[in-house]
């Protein structure tokens, strides 16, 4: 981010504007809640281009640093796979099973997820196992893959940590892994990720560390629910309030944080009764963009987001 504020700003209210000056905002591409992969017009978020019909997953799509090639996960049945397809348009290219793809800053990985698909259609006479669950960094050139999984300790657990997000930090080594609640809305998680050194993609064990909850209110029982990189190596997050039974949350911040958790700019105060996801910064950093439920907001410099359109699953800049 190039634009930060004290730690004791005032909060930002998020905007209920249905537009946003485009001035030099990226394109941005996005799954709508039907599941089509779509362009959306820079001034206004309206579709003005459809890529694929339909099938696409959230929360994450991710684009290639040139921005020629869209990555996405499709859905087929109980299984989904990563495809990419030209951002000008044509036929999807299928790369092979997984969801949530990541492209590395040098374009030459992708990261993505290997977990089963928790429906009750799904998982009906099937068992579960800790090796069900994978993180894959896949060369693209080669197609070599480097797979972490998850730890001895939690797989004997019986409680198993579905990746909801993957993030790449600009040394194209480290990444953030978010990960999603296991029980009674405890154990959400983000984690940095050496993928170099690491064999697993949550702790314990060598190269991965934990990115910490900060702040107010109520640090010990907040959770992120999701983090991505910035180019200086900062975080924004989806910061909420509080886990516990029954779940529920009484606070939504997306803010940048250091790599400690440490609160460096609040970007703006969410919505409580709604998930924030699909975050995502342009390569410069001065672009941040999430859902809230299923309306896309963006924001410049750190300034207050404004909504630029609604009925999304997912979202990426160009």
């Amino acid at each position: 981010m190039t634009v930060t504020a004290p730690a004791s700003s005032q909060p930002v209210v998020v905007s209920s504007s249905s537009a946003a000056p485009a001035g030099n905002r990226p394109a941005i591409v996005a799954v709508t809640t039907a599941g089509a992969l779509v362009t959306l017009n820079q001034s206004d978020g309206a579709v003005s281009g459809t890529l694929v019909p339909g099938g696409v997953l959230g929360d994450e799509i991710s684009v290639s640093p040139d921005g020629s090639t869209v990555y996405f996960a499709a859905g087929h049945g109980c299984t989904s796979q990563i495809e990419s397809v030209p951002v000008s348009g044509g036929t999807p290219t299928v790369l092979g099973t997984g969801r949530l793809p990541a492209v590395s800053p040098d374009g030459h990985s992708v990261a993505f997820a290997t977990e089963p698909t928790l429906t009750t259609a799904c998982l009906t006479g099937q068992q579960i196992a800790a090796s069900d669950y994978t993180l894959v960094i896949r060369n693209l050139t080669s197609g070599t893959q480097k797979v972490l999984s998850l730890p001895p300790q939690i797989g004997r657990s019986g409680l198993f940590p579905p990746i909801s997000h993957l993030s790449w930090a600009a040394d194209d080594v480290t990444l953030a892994v978010s990960t999603l609640a296991v029980q009674d809305n405890e154990g959400w998680g983000l984690y940095l990720v050496n993928s170099a050194a690491a064999s697993y993609y949550v702790p314990p064990g060598p190269g991965v560390r934990i990115v910490p909850v900060t702040g107010a209110p109520d640090a010990q029982r907040s959770y992120l629910r999701e983090g991505v990189f910035l180019p200086d190596g900062n975080l924004f997050v989806s910061r909420a309030c509080c886990g516990g039974v029954p779940p529920h949350n009484t606070s939504r911040l997306m803010w940048e944080v250091a790599q400690d958790g440490a609160l460096v700019h609040q970007v703006a105060i969410g919505y409580p009764n709604l998930d924030h996801v699909s975050l995502a910064a342009d390569p410069s950093g001065n672009w941040l963009l999430y859902l809230a439920g299923h309306d896309l907001y963006v924001s410049h410099g750190g300034a207050t987001p404004v909504r630029l359109g609604t009925g999304f699953v997912a979202a990426a800049w160009v």
